[in-house]
């Protein structure tokens, strides 16, 4: 090989940043050491990394995709090295970048990040929130290694570790007429006014449910925040669907809201872990995951209610 680990570090920090100018401030480099390493890379892959735009700075062609893609994970798997000669004196260092579905953020994450930190004091998280569709992007372009998300629509290119079901529930205000039932049916809540977490793939989800069932439901309001459909639930613009399940049965506003189990055999949500299949595993994130198949089960899951069957299976193994 002959270009360094540090020309394609210049080079992913040109293409990260889409500047020269700012790849050096990044690197803390010149501009003509970052101009440099990209032209021999070129040379010595005998390719064009670049589209250079007279006063717009860069943009990546299809090869310098590639390259990135690649090179980041070459730089991760040298950082490996670090890891695994720590982990010999049985210590782990190094930083490991994780995505969280938007909904499970601030309900999992802090937990399972502050024990994570707890273990191993040399190790960093870099988090990246989002919606399904955008993690899954961000796995393909190598801007995460992980993503702590649910089992919708994962594609053939991506491993899907599952951790715990989350099966789906109404979501009610306190005064709503549904909010003390044990169970509701999907036929009973149709015509009611809907408010409808609108996110990519999680959207699908919801409705689908209705669909199975033939039903067609009355979206009266919808957001892509999760605690705006609570508060609007909360105050009795409608009831709504979830799956996560937080400790706290109130608003952002501090109205009580009433989880109900829906009837009938609706499929269930899986958390776990998803992994692009060609990039290959750091010793960080094997740690990682580890971590998370230890504090993540059917019977816990860091930040959430118990589900009615996690509940049964507790008190069933009583002596």
């Amino acid at each position: 090989m002959k270009f360094t680990l540090r020309q394609l570090a210049y080079f992913i920090a040109a293409a990260e940043t889409g500047s020269i100018t700012l790849g050096s401030k990044r690197a803390s480099i010149s501009q003509p050491a970052i101009s440099t390493a990209i032209s021999h890379i070129e040379r010595e892959l005998d390719v064009q990394l670049f589209l250079r735009h007279h006063a717009q700075g860069l943009s990546l062609t299809p090869a310098g995709r590639t390259l990135l893609r690649e090179a980041k994970q070459l730089l991760k798997q040298a950082e490996g090295l670090y890891c695994a000669a720590a982990d010999v004196g049985h210590q782990m260092r190094g930083e490991l970048s994780v995505g969280w579905f938007s909904t499970l953020a601030p309900i999992v994450m802090p937990e399972l990040v502050q024990a994570f930190l707890k273990a191993f004091p040399d190790t960093q998280i870099r988090s990246q929130e989002g919606h399904q569709e955008g993690l899954l992007s961000k796995l393909r372009e190598a801007q995460i290694e992980l993503a702590i998300t649910y089992d919708l629509q994962i594609s053939d290119d991506m491993d899907f570790l599952p951790l715990a079901t989350l099966p789906p529930y109404a979501l009610f205000g306190a005064a709503h007429p549904f909010a003390r039932e044990r169970t509701v049916k999907l036929s009973q809540l149709a015509a009611l006014p809907l408010v409808l977490l609108d996110l990519p793939m999680s959207r699908e989800y919801f409705l689908a449910l209705f669909i199975r069932e033939r039903l067609e439901p009355n979206i009266a309001w919808s957001s892509a925040k999760f605690e705006v459909v609570r508060s609007m639930v909360a105050n009795g613009l409608g009831y709504s669907l979830g799956n996560v399940r937080p400790r706290a049965d109130v608003a952002l506003d501090g109205r009580r809201l009433h989880r109900v189990a829906l009837a009938g055999d609706q499929p269930p949500l899986r958390i776990g872990i998803a992994t692009l299949k060609q990039l290959k595993k750091t010793r960080l994130a094997e740690v990682f995951e580890r971590h998370c198949r230890e504090l993540i089960s059917e019977d816990y899951v860091p930040g959430m209610a118990p589900t009615a069957t996690a509940r049964r299976g507790r008190r069933g193994s009583r002596p």
